[in-house]
C-alpha cells in the first residue's frame, strides 16, 4: 500500500516534469496526445486511490505512512518527508484526482486549438501535484510545498490570456495577497519547530500549551483564510475569474478553495486546545457566509456569483470546523465541490436554457428571496445592497493595507538592486502591471 500511495502522489510530477522538459525542449504536443496522458494516469490514480481506501478498511488500518527519510535534520530539529494516508487524506486525494481526470477531459474541447493549450495541461498537473502533496503530507513542512505549488498555478492560470492586461494585473494582485497571507503557515510551522521540535503530525500533533496553541492556531487560520478568500481576504476572489472556466471550476469552486478549510481540520486537535483560535475559526466563517450570501446576489456574471457562492459554503464549513466537527465538514466539502464544479462547467450553457425559459414564461419569471426582502426594513435593505455591489470594500482594504505596501517593498528593493549597475532604464523600475495595481480608483474586475 506504501507503494501505490507514493505512486499516486508522484504520477502527476512526473507528468508534469515529463511534458514540461519536452516543451522546453521545443515539442509541439500534439492535443491528443495531451488528453490520452493525462485520461489515463487520473483514471488509474482514481482506481488506485479505491484500492488504498478499500484495503485501509478491510485491514482495520488507521493510516498509511510513507517515510522518505528526513529532508535535512540541524541538531535536535528534524524536517521529515513522510506522506500519510488516512481516513481524511484519502477523501480529498480521490476528490483531486476525480476532477482534475475530469477538467482535463472537459478542457480537451473547451481549449482546442487555443495557443495555450499545452501550458494548460502542464499547469494542470503542477496543481494536481501541488495538490496531492497538501493532502498527503505528513507534516507542515511538506504541506507548505503543496501550498506553494497550488498557489504558483493559481496565479499562472489567472494570467493565462495574457495578452490581455486585465488577467495579467489579477493575477499579480491574488499573487501579493497568497504571499501575505502564506506567511501564517510558514511561521506556524517555525514555531512548531522552536516549541516542539517538530511540525510532524504523522503520529499525533506536536505537544503545545493553551498560549502556544492559540499563536499556532491563529497563524494557522491567516493562511487558510488567504487561500479560501475568507473575510477579510476575499476581495481578490472577483479577479480570478479572469483565468479559464475549467480552471475556475477546479480551483474556486472545488479544490483550491477548500485548502484552507483542509489545512484546519488537520490541525484540529491545535484549534480544540484553543477557544479563542476556534472561536476566531467560527467569527470568520459566519461573516463570511453572510457576506458571500449577499454579494452573490448581486453579481452581473454567472463565474462571480458561483464564486462568491462557494465562498459562502466554505464560510459554513468553517463554522462547523471551529465547533469541532470533522465528519459533517468533510462530507459538505466533498459534495459541495463536485456540485459547484459542474455548475462552473455548464454556467454558460445554463445562460443559455434560462434564457428560453425566461422567453417561454413571457419574461415574467419570479424573483427568489422576497421572503427574505419581507422580513428587513426598506432603510437597511438599500444599505445592504449598496454594501454588496461594493463587495463589502474589501478590493479597496486590500489594495491600501496590503497590495500598496508590497509594490512599494518591490519597487524599493528593485531599486536597491539596481545601484550600482550603469545605463539602467529608470522607466525599467516600475513595470506596466504594477502601475495599473496600484492606479487609484482601480475597479473590480470580473470575468
Amino acid at each position: 500500500m506504501q507503494a501505490v500511495l507514493l505512486a499516486v502522489v508522484l504520477a502527476p510530477g512526473a507528468v508534469f516534469s515529463l511534458f514540461s522538459i519536452l516543451w522546453l525542449l521545443g515539442w509541439d504536443a500534439p492535443e491528443r496526445a495531451l488528453t490520452r496522458v493525462t485520461a489515463i494516469v487520473y483514471s488509474l490514480a482514481t482506481i488506485a486511490v479505491a484500492w488504498l481506501a478499500w484495503s485501509l478498511h478491510a485491514s482495520g488500518g488507521a493510516t498509511i505512512a510513507v517515510s522518505l527519510g528526513d529532508w535535512f535534520t540541524v541538531h535536535d530539529y528534524h524536517f521529515p518527508l513522510v506522506l500519510l494516508g488516512d481516513r481524511l487524506s484519502l477523501p480529498f486525494l480521490a476528490l483531486t484526482v476525480v476532477l482534475v481526470g475530469l477538467i482535463g477531459q472537459f478542457s480537451a474541447t473547451y481549449l482546442h486549438r487555443d495557443p495555450g493549450f499545452a501550458r494548460f495541461y502542464i499547469l494542470l498537473h503542477l496543481f494536481a501535484f501541488g495538490a496531492m502533496l497538501i493532502f498527503s503530507a505528513g507534516s507542515f513542512d511538506l504541506v507548505i510545498a503543496g501550498w506553494e505549488m497550488v498557489g504558483l498555478t493559481s496565479v499562472l492560470l489567472i494570467s493565462f490570456f495574457h495578452y490581455r492586461p486585465g488577467p495579467v494585473e489579477s493575477a499579480l494582485r491574488v499573487f501579493i495577497v497568497y504571499r501575505a497571507c502564506d506567511i501564517g503557515l510558514i511561521t506556524a510551522a517555525f514555531v512548531m519547530h522552536h516549541l516542539a521540535h517538530s511540525s510532524s503530525f504523522a503520529n499525533g500533533m506536536p505537544h503545545l500549551t493553551d498560549g502556544d496553541a492559540t499563536i499556532v492556531g491563529l497563524l494557522l487560520l491567516l493562511s487558510a483564510a488567504g487561500k479560501s478568500a475568507q473575510v477579510p481576504f476575499s476581495g481578490w476572489l472577483p479577479r480570478a475569474m479572469e483565468g479559464p472556466t475549467p480552471s475556475s471550476a477546479i480551483f474556486y469552486g472545488a479544490i483550491s478553495v477548500h485548502a484552507g478549510a483542509y489545512l484546519l481540520l488537520r490541525a484540529q486537535p491545535i484549534l480544540m486546545e484553543s477557544p479563542i483560535a476556534a472561536a476566531a475559526v467560527v467569527v470568520i466563517g459566519l461573516i463570511t457566509a453572510v457576506q458571500g450570501s449577499m454579494i452573490g446576489r448581486t453579481c452581473a456574471d454567472a463565474k462571480t456569483s458561483l464564486a462568491y457562492a462557494s465562498l459562502a459554503q466554505v464560510g459554513v464549513v468553517f463554522i462547523e470546523i471551529g465547533f469541532g466537527l470533522t465528519w459533517i465538514p468533510v462530507m459538505h466539502i466533498l459534495g459541495h465541490a463536485m456540485v459547484r464544479t459542474l455548475q462552473f462547467l455548464r454556467a454558460p450553457s445554463m445562460l443559455h436554457d434560462y434564457h428560453q425559459v425566461h422567453a417561454a414564461a413571457g419574461g415574467h419569471l419570479e424573483k427568489t428571496g422576497k421572503h427574505l426582502e419581507s422580513a428587513i426594513p426598506q432603510g437597511l435593505q438599500l444599505w445592504l445592497y449598496r454594501m454588496a455591489i461594493d463587495r463589502g470594500h474589501l478590493d479597496t482594504i486590500l489594495e491600501r493595507v496590503i497590495v500598496q505596501p508590497l509594490v512599494q517593498v518591490s519597487l524599493f528593493l528593485a531599486r536597491l538592486d539596481r545601484m550600482g549597475l550603469p545605463s539602467a532604464p529608470a522607466k525599467a523600475i516600475k513595470p506596466a502591471a504594477m502601475q495599473s495595481v496600484t492606479a487609484p480608483n482601480e475597479g473590480v474586475i470580473d470575468g
